[in-house]
């Protein structure tokens, strides 16, 4: 095993940070690596609450998002790889996130059984 091959696998990621342009991992020897958001689509289009859900996996070895069901090792990150995930298998998530924030939507805008019980119920007395 060369030394680089040995750094990578040794390396773990202690902190990071995602903005809407990047993905910043602080490691525990003291470097950080900073990529493109771009290199993650999931990332790209999650909200800032589902990218700031993450935990590490493990013992730093990776991130896992599983809001976006998203996971990135620290080795792909040293090695400067992006998502290796397919074009289609991207568009099927974005169809099925869309679909669920639909649903959540429609939801919160139409009050529950109960609650429309509750107040046919004060609309009778």
């Amino acid at each position: 095993m060369n030394t680089l091959t040995a750094e990578i696998h040794q390396a773990r990621i202690e902190h990071l940070v995602v903005t809407d342009d990047s993905l910043t991992v602080e490691l525990a020897d003291g470097r950080t690596v900073s990529v493109p958001l771009a290199w993650y689509p999931r990332l790209l289009h999650g909200s800032i609450k589902e990218r700031n859900r993450w935990r590490l996996i493990g013992k730093g070895e990776g991130v896992h998002w599983p809001d976006l069901d998203e996971d990135i090792s620290v080795q792909n990150l040293l090695l400067g790889q992006s998502s290796g995930e397919s074009q289609s298998s991207f568009k099927r998530w974005l169809d099925r996130k869309a679909q669920t924030r639909q649903s959540k939507l429609s939801r919160e805008k139409s009050p529950s059984k109960s609650l429309h019980r509750r107040r046919q119920k004060a609309r009778q007395r």
